[in-house]
Parts: structure tokens; C-alpha cells; sequence
């Protein structure tokens, strides 16, 4: 006769994690299935919880989403700080600004290929990029990635490798350029296509953008 699985340990939620233990479900869910997986009802079930104790850290459905997406928004951003310290010290060069911008550009389409649920739920709903990121959009650094791209845009002002003239709205237009093809390559025409060639295109789509700025 088979064994049954033990029952999830209900006392380990106790002093607020079981608020933990339903995002993390709720990020699981996500990234299996994108924003629309994402079921309170499915994420106690994870938590091994009743429906009803879910109530206390997420009156709806709606709300544990909002939550799922912050958390997102925050991997995000931790993704690009990563492309971010590879380059290694900040340099007041120019070539160094347009390599940060270059950075925030890759750290954002690789993290939408390799999560791309987690890519679609962070984006699934409307936010005011341009305020301060709160800390649960924020990566390590305090910014989340629209707040990660103006700062490196103000970078390559202060470097000289962004005309001033030019600055304003240029985070908008990057960050369009970026999205679209990340969309492309998970959800769209692009997403049967070799990685290979998405790589080529991704690069080439980060110096157009470099140069139109």
C-alpha cells in the first residue's frame, strides 16, 4: 500500500509566514503559467492551508497577484544588477555609461526568456514607472529596472555620451525597444526561432537603441 505524503507542517506558519508561504505559491504559479495562474484557492492549497486562513495576509485574489507581481518586478530588477557588477567598478567613461545601458538592456530580456512567466506576470498590470520603486518592487541597489534604466540614461548624460537635448522620455523609448522584442522571443513570432538568433537580434536591437538615443 502506498504511503501518503506527510501533511505540511501548519505551525512553521505561524508568526506571519504563512503570507511568505502563499507568495511563494503564488510564484510558482506564476512562473508555470504566467498572471492568469495565479489562484488564491490553488495558492493555499500549496501552502497546504485552508482557503479561509488565506484571508488574513490576502483578502482576494487580486491582491496575492499584486503581490506576485512586486515580487516579480523585484527579480526584475535584481536580474539586471547582475549584468550590472559584471562590468565591474563604476568608470566616469563614456564607454562604460553606454556598457551600463547595455547591461540593464540584457539583464532585462534575458530574465523575460528565461522566466517568462514570471516576465509577463511582472508586467501584466498598470503601474507608474517613473515613481520610487517601493521595497518590494526594488531590487538590491533600492531601484527597480525602470528606475535602474534612468540612471544609467543619466550616466551617459553625465559622461557625455547622451546629448542632454536628449534625455527626456529616452527611458520610455528603450524601454519600449526591449519589451517588444522580449515579447517577440517568449509569446510571438520570434518564439520558435533558434536562441541563437535571438541573441544576434537582442544585441543588435541594444546598439540601435544606444545609437537612436
Amino acid at each position: 500500500m502506498a504511503t501518503r505524503p506527510a501533511p505540511p507542517n501548519r505551525a512553521a506558519y505561524r508568526h506571519g509566514d504563512l503570507r511568505n508561504a502563499l507568495l511563494e505559491a503564488g510564484l510558482a504559479l506564476a512562473r508555470d503559467g504566467g498572471p492568469d495562474a495565479v489562484v488564491l484557492r490553488e495558492a493555499t492549497r500549496r501552502a497546504g492551508v485552508v482557503p479561509n486562513a488565506a484571508y488574513r495576509h490576502f483578502a482576494s485574489r487580486d491582491d496575492l497577484l499584486a503581490a506576485v507581481r512586486d515580487a516579480a518586478v523585484a527579480m526584475v530588477a535584481r536580474a539586471i544588477e547582475q549584468e550590472l557588477a559584471a562590468l565591474g567598478d563604476p568608470k566616469p567613461s563614456a564607454r562604460y555609461a553606454r556598457a551600463t545601458l547595455r547591461a540593464v538592456g540584457t539583464g532585462y530580456m534575458r530574465f523575460a526568456r528565461a522566466e517568462p512567466g514570471l516576465f509577463r506576470t511582472a508586467f501584466a498590470r498598470r503601474f507608474d514607472p517613473s515613481g520610487p520603486a517601493g521595497p518590494a518592487t526594488a531590487g538590491d541597489s533600492g531601484l527597480g529596472p525602470f528606475g535602474l534604466l534612468r540612471r544609467a540614461l543619466d550616466a551617459m548624460v553625465a559622461a557625455g555620451a547622451l546629448p542632454a537635448t536628449r534625455r527626456p522620455g529616452a527611458e520610455f523609448l528603450a524601454w519600449s525597444a526591449v519589451h517588444g522584442l522580449s515579447l517577440l522571443a517568449i509569446e510571438g513570432p520570434l518564439s520558435g526561432v533558434p536562441a541563437a538568433m535571438v541573441d544576434a537580434l537582442s544585441e543588435r536591437l541594444l546598439e540601435m537603441v544606444e545609437r537612436g538615443l
